[in-house]
């Protein structure tokens, strides 16, 4: 059985350390609070030392600061087992910024969506010292707990999933900033649209989708001239390259399958949520 060191109980920390008992694992907490509570089957260390000691894997939940995880890490690197994979939930700080100066090779981020026990995603960024073991070590051990874990092979400040809600957010706070919409109506327009296509497909089937039978090319020759002005980040250069990265993603699948797939199953999420109202 494997040994699970969850550093930080925070909501993130305590929400890993639920998941991996669930799942059978041997998972010790180490936490400054005096009111540590914990879950049912999860032990408590006075020590970092002391939850690491014999630990398979280490899931770090500490404070975004760059200088804090940088003292933590150079402890873990020199406390926990040699065979120990060093993860950190950060998430914004790459680990190639708090590796500098100690052996990173089994550093990375496993930076999960709140909360990690209920929501699937797992996002593996490995920094520059990381081996290619290390991070198929990390997939398999997400994968082992329910997750879905997803390479990210360049270090971008917030990863992938931060950056995405962040250009959302930040759209969405101009509008009502605006007037152009209440909060509670552009929550119903996501939740109504943008929401249940993205829960089921993401958003480059979706648009690939959205071009019919001519797909992701036919949508942005066409449609997405329209859309042009409305652009919030720098235009590509090359939108030969995404197109054909689309294709080649997508591209080979017949429409009306995809199609049918996507409708079926963002029926499905829309009504289970009208069945949880």
């Amino acid at each position: 059985m494997s040994t699970v060191a969850v550093i930080g109980a925070g909501v993130i920390g305590l929400s890993w350390a639920r998941l991996f008992a669930e799942h059978g694992l041997t998972v010790r907490v180490v936490d400054p609070r005096p009111d540590l509570e914990v879950p049912a089957g999860v032990e408590v260390s006075a020590t970092v030392e002391e939850a690491v000691r014999d630990a398979d894997f280490v899931q770090e939940n500490g404070p975004e600061d760059l200088e804090f995880k940088k003292a933590l890490f150079a402890e873990l690197v020199e406390q926990a087992p040699a065979h120990a994979l060093l993860l950190s939930s950060s998430s914004a700080i790459p680990s190639t910024a708090f590796t500098g100066g100690i052996d990173g090779s089994r550093v990375l981020v496993g930076h999960p969506f709140n909360p990690p026990h209920v929501l699937p995603l797992v996002e593996v960024v490995p920094g520059e010292q990381t081996t290619e073991e290390s991070v198929r070590g990390a997939v398999e051990f997400y994968r082992s707990v329910g997750r879905t874990p997803v390479v990210e092979r360049k270090e971008v400040p917030g990863f992938v999933g931060n950056r995405l809600q962040a250009a959302l957010s930040r759209e969405a706070a101009y509008l009502v900033e605006q007037g152009v919409v209440t909060p509670q109506d552009l929550d119903t327009v996501v939740t109504s649209s943008l929401g249940p296509r993205w829960a089921t497909v993401g958003p480059f089937l979706g648009a690939h989708l959205g071009g019919g039978p001519g797909g992701y090319r036919h949508l942005a020759e066409h449609i997405g001239r329209s859309m042009a002005g409305l652009r919030l980040g720098t235009p590509s250069t090359d939108p030969e390259r995404l197109i054909k990265a689309v294709e080649d993603a997508y591209g080979s699948s017949a429409y009306p399958a995809l199609a049918e797939s996507r409708d079926r199953r963002q029926l499905a999420v829309l009504t289970a949520v009208e069945e949880t109202r």
